[in-house]
């Protein structure tokens, strides 16, 4: 119980900034003072603060990972797109149309780290989840025969498709209102 009789409450934290008490050590080498109400003169009490980036994004992923793995809010992602591609072998057509995408999000702008490793979806989709950009898109064989991409929301792994032709442009990136 706290002094005054009521009951503490211990709960998770992690400190993202701090404040430092300097008192008067470095007013005094320095001759920083002020006047008080009598005009006599004193040294400044002085202290700093700070607020950690690092520590800010440790306490994001604290706060918002899940049971796959981090979830990047899209204000502070490293990466807003994840783009998986399907295929085992780099000679695939749907390793050019996964290129082609990835040149045409970069040149909008968008920030993509982009999986064309050979090997199956499972652990392409898990590495994803992992590293939880906010939207991962997904381009395969079926992509080509439908003329879809399937989009993934990683914040409530919301799934939806899109056109697979124009969607992504610079006048128009569609990006930022996903997620």
């Amino acid at each position: 119980t706290s002094a005054a009789g009521d009951p503490i409450e211990i709960v998770p934290a992690i400190e993202i900034g701090n404040i430092f008490k300097l008192g008067t050590r470095y007013s005094e080498a320095l001759g920083a003072t002020f006047l008080d109400e009598e005009g006599k003169e004193h040294p400044v009490v002085m202290g700093s603060y700070g607020i950690g980036p690092a520590r800010i994004a440790a306490a994001i992923v604290e706060q918002l990972a899940d049971d796959a793995g981090i979830v990047w809010p899209k204000a502070i992602a490293p990466f807003q797109v994840h783009l998986v591609v399907l295929g085992k072998h780099a000679n695939r057509p749907e390793r050019g149309a996964a290129d082609a995408l990835y040149e045409e999000l970069l040149e909008a702008g968008v920030e993509v780290v982009y999986d064309g490793r050979d090997g199956g979806p499972g652990a392409k989709f898990a590495d994803a989840e992992l590293l939880g950009c906010p939207l991962r898109i997904t381009l395969g064989a079926r992509s080509l025969e439908s003329g879809e991409l399937e989009l993934q929301i990683r914040r409530g792994q919301e799934n939806k498709s899109i056109p697979l032709e124009g969607y992504f442009t610079e006048t128009s990136i569609q990006v930022g209102r996903v997620g």
